[in-house]
């Protein structure tokens, strides 16, 4: 997720070039406007992962079909919502779901599900976010484009907590996700990736953020990255 040259560089605007987040758009998109600019979104996707120049190629088609693939089934999931980020073309965006208040997202939660999670899970307050996908930017705006695509989903839908998985192998990912303020609160077994995932959680507000101190050092502790 971050803005290289072709060599591998990191990009160096020019003086006086124009800042994105000066025309920055965020738009919601509903499900049938998702499906219609699902190859745009896969593009994005696309771009968006750091790879070596011998895997872009090799791996690109791959990742794009993979990306659509999960893409089709969020769409398919009740309460499925998408903001993207625009110019004049296609910046970034975030999508996800709502977290039934069953708790089933969180089978699987290696341990106990620390009582807050279970209390902002009972009431309604969690929502899902699948992917927050952004376009490798001059002068490091990537972080501010993600940080208003995650706010404007979680609060357009009155979530308190956002939470994701995350490969543990995908140390990009995680790394971007800690900088945009994401807490590493463990570890989960799902049984359709057959591998542990971490477990991040974004608390929206400074009374989330209270209930969940000492979670992400706890966790830090346990499962050390």
């Amino acid at each position: 997720m971050t803005a290289r040259s072709e060599r591998g560089q990191r990009y160096k605007p020019d003086a006086g070039e124009p800042s994105t987040m000066d025309a920055l758009r965020l738009r919601r998109v509903n499900r049938w406007q998702a499906q219609g600019v699902s190859g745009e979104l896969a593009d994005l996707y696309a771009d968006s992962r750091e790879t070596s120049a011998a895997e872009e190629h090799r791996s690109r088609s791959r990742s794009r079909q993979d990306f659509l693939n999960r893409l089709t089934g969020d769409i398919r999931r009740p309460g499925f919502a998408m903001v993207i980020a625009e110019t004049d073309h296609l910046v970034g965006c975030v999508f996800g779901f709502p977290v039934r208040s069953d708790g089933f997202w969180w089978l699987g939660f290696d341990g106990a599900l620390p009582r807050s999670i279970e209390q902002l899970t009972e009431s309604g307050s969690v929502f899902a976010i699948t992917d927050i996908l952004v376009r490798p930017h001059p002068q490091d705006q990537d972080h501010d484009v993600a940080c208003r695509l995650q706010e404007r989903l979680l609060t357009d839908h009155q979530a308190t907590l956002g939470a994701t998985l995350v490969d543990q192998a995908d140390h990009p990912a995680l790394a971007a996700l800690r900088s945009w303020g994401w807490l590493d609160v463990g570890e989960i077994w799902k049984p359709i990736s057959a591998t542990l995932l971490r477990v991040l959680v974004l608390p929206v507000g400074e009374r989330t953020a209270g209930r969940l101190a000492g979670l992400a050092h706890d966790a830090w502790i346990r499962w050390p990255g």
